[in-house]
């Protein structure tokens, strides 16, 4: 029986796979297109061939049907090594987007509700799986933790220690790609954009890429001097003023003697994931959609 690391490669693979088949197919229309252009301005007295080129091109846009494929793989994590997780199951693999976006909205003590809006194009697992916990009521009742030297507030783990989770990680889908640079950038006067922008949401795993149900919520623009580690899930669309807060509370040192652990409580009532809303839509209710609530 394979791996899950096989598996989670061979899923990889398949989407890679689906998206070069898209792009060979609108670089197959472009081409058939141009190429009918050109023969309907030398027979441009035919008018059927401007017929022809309405749709004769439409044969080949066979969309992927992924409703009954694994779309994500979730490798098991065990409490009896880790007592800090807790099991809830494990999402499905079957029947995920993989385009628009959904609002997950995290409701604490300190003002407006953040909403977050999921990236489902680049981040699938990592959405739906934040989707499944708080369907399962996981985050509620929790804490942020940590707000970290990195400029983001820690949340997601139900024990507060950093070690908590489900019994169930996935793996990083979009972490930045740190630019090369340019011949001239010496003699430039312009400032590199951040990797994290302020707003951006990402998940958090230890070690890097085991990631579950912990996230970081940038307060500020964040940019690491090494690899970038953090798998961007999505962006703060509303209640960046109580990220603003959050993020001025002061810190004292951890266990471990790290400056992080937040000197007053920052208390998670309730986390819910609105519904999927297609690309080039109006952004859906943030109301919990049933596939949250399973």
């Amino acid at each position: 029986m394979p791996s899950s690391k096989d598996r989670q490669r061979k899923l990889a693979r398949d989407k890679f796979d689906r998206q070069l088949a898209r792009r060979a197919v609108r670089q197959r229309r472009r081409r058939q297109i141009q190429a009918g252009v050109g023969a309907a301005v030398a027979l441009v007295v035919i008018v059927g061939g401007i017929a022809w080129l309405g749709g004769a091109f439409d044969q080949d846009e066979t969309p992927v049907d992924a409703a009954n494929s694994d779309i994500c793989a979730w490798t098991p994590q065990s409490a009896d090594s880790n007592p800090s997780l807790k099991d809830v199951g494990d999402p499905p693999t079957t029947g995920i987007p993989t385009s628009g976006t959904r609002d997950m909205t995290i409701t604490t003590d300190k003002g407006d509700p953040i909403v977050v809006s999921l990236d489902l194009t680049d981040s699938p697992c990592s959405a739906a799986s934040l989707g499944y916990l708080a369907g399962k009521q996981f985050y509620d009742n929790t804490t942020c933790h940590e707000i970290t030297t990195e400029g983001a507030i820690r949340c997601g783990d139900p024990s507060g220690t950093g070690q908590g989770g489900p019994t169930y990680s996935v793996y990083n889908e979009n972490v930045p790609v740190v630019p090369s640079p340019e011949p001239s950038a010496s003699a430039s006067t312009g400032k590199a954009a951040p990797l994290y922008p302020k707003g951006t949401v990402a998940m958090i795993g230890d070690p890097p890429g085991n990631n579950s149900s912990q996230f970081l919520i940038f307060y500020k623009d964040f940019t690491p001097k090494t690899e970038p580690q953090y798998s961007i899930v999505g962006t703060v669309t509303s209640g960046i003023a109580t990220v603003d807060k959050i993020g001025k509370i002061p810190v004292t040192a951890n266990a471990a003697g790290d400056n992080v652990t937040p000197k007053s409580k920052i208390a998670v009532k309730s986390v819910t994931v609105g519904e999927y809303t297609p690309e080039g839509a109006a952004p859906a209710s943030a109301a919990p959609s049933a596939s949250s609530k399973s």
